[in-house]
């Protein structure tokens, strides 16, 4: 089953203009199989040669490789493919190497472990590189694959098991394939950082951050919970919005004294592994509204940061709040405007608009409330 991603309009744009795609994201996110798609889809097999930094014969040959020896192994071929690049020793100076001395082949260095990989090319190949990051699955993808009706039809059970490409592709067994996804391959990430000494403490904040999804994360008072101290406590959400498992959302504030300024929520970037965090399978309608409403809203955040990626990369995201405690879910602000989105899981509060006091503080702004019988605009088309 290959779902066609929007990684490939990115690719088609991007081949050959004169710098070196890098495809980052969290692991099983699909980077593999798209890159491979498109390559088998776009270029004869004898343009096109791969290797692998899992595999030590590779990883030996490319290990701090010279030009020269990068143009014997590249031969005739018009584009390189590195995957589980981040393997490969110092792999950020090779990819330099290439882009500087062989300006004919079009590279492209994916990884599994995205953070190392980022950290290790970062520097070297600053203004020489085309950067994509690929996320699990999103709804207009899967929409494209079936259709949109059927998608629609599905958004429950994506709120309970998420979007990722294996547990999408396994229907009947995401529970075990979650499982695999969030202990055996996202906390590699993670611990492959170095940075995290005491991995309790990070099962306890996750778990904690699992119960605040919509509500506003107060460092000292996560800290107290977990048995912690504030500074360890930013580090470790640090490290887990680098491996792609959180995304924090900062308040916006421009025009009124009230305006809560330095507030934060934190978001999973697929509602799958924060179900699997809390050990919660059962579907959204045996939940309460609470915790539906709280799964509807990170559903929603998680989607349209997908969509921004492919649509609107330069749109900035925040929530709103005062300290009389209105709000606004979600203020996209870009160049071309402020649109504010109330998200509710009750159809029947479909009218409720953002508060007045922010539709008057900011006039201009596109205000709307999405449920679930209004939300197909808002993840096809925006």
């Amino acid at each position: 089953m290959h779902i066609k991603r929007d990684i490939d309009s990115f690719l088609a744009k991007r081949m050959f203009g004169g710098k070196t795609i890098v495809i980052y994201g969290p692991r099983q996110a699909g980077k593999t199989t798209a890159v491979e798609a498109y390559l088998s889809a776009n270029a004869s097999p004898s343009d096109v040669i791969t290797f692998n930094g899992d595999e030590t014969q590779d990883r030996q040959v490319l290990a701090d490789a010279s030009a020269e020896t990068l143009r014997m192994l590249i031969g005739r071929k018009k584009i390189l493919f590195i995957d589980e690049a981040h393997k490969v020793p110092n792999i950020g100076m090779v990819l330099k190497r290439a882009w500087d001395r062989i300006k004919d082949v079009q590279v492209i260095a994916s990884g599994s472990s995205s953070v190392e990989l980022a950290d290790k090319i970062e520097e070297p190949m600053t203004g020489r590189k085309f950067d994509y990051t690929l996320m699990p699955l999103s709804f207009a993808e899967l929409a494209a694959f079936s259709s949109p009706a059927e998608e629609m039809r599905k958004i429950e059970q994506r709120m309970v098991y998420g979007m990722y490409p294996d547990v999408v592709t396994h229907p009947g067994d995401e529970v075990d394939r979650l499982r695999m996804i969030g202990k055996g391959y996202l906390y590699k990430d993670i611990l492959a950082l170095g940075e995290i000494k005491r991995p309790e403490l990070l099962d306890r904040i996750l778990g904690a951050l699992a119960f605040q999804i919509g509500q506003e994360v107060v460092y000292s008072e996560l800290a107290q919970t977990v048995g912690s101290d504030d500074k360890t406590v930013s580090k470790y959400i640090d490290v887990l919005e680098k491996a792609y498992i959180v995304r924090k959302v900062t308040s916006y504030a421009r025009n009124l004294r009230n305006e809560l300024r330095k507030s934060k929520k934190i978001y999973f970037n697929d509602c799958g592994i924060r179900n699997y965090v809390v050990g919660d399978w059962r579907p959204v309608n045996m939940r309460g509204p609470v915790e539906a409403g709280h799964l509807w809203e990170n559903y929603l955040f998680a989607e349209r940061a997908k969509w921004r990626l492919v649509r609107e990369p330069e749109t900035r995201e925040f929530f709103w709040r005062t300290a009389q405690q209105q709000e606004v879910d979600l203020v996209e602000e870009s160049a071309s405007g402020v649109k504010a989105f109330e998200f509710k899981w009750n159809p029947r509060k479909a009218g409720v608009l953002p508060p007045k006091t922010f539709r008057t503080a900011y006039p201009d702004a596109d205000c709307r409330t999405i449920t679930p019988e209004t939300v197909f605009e808002f993840l096809s088309n925006g």
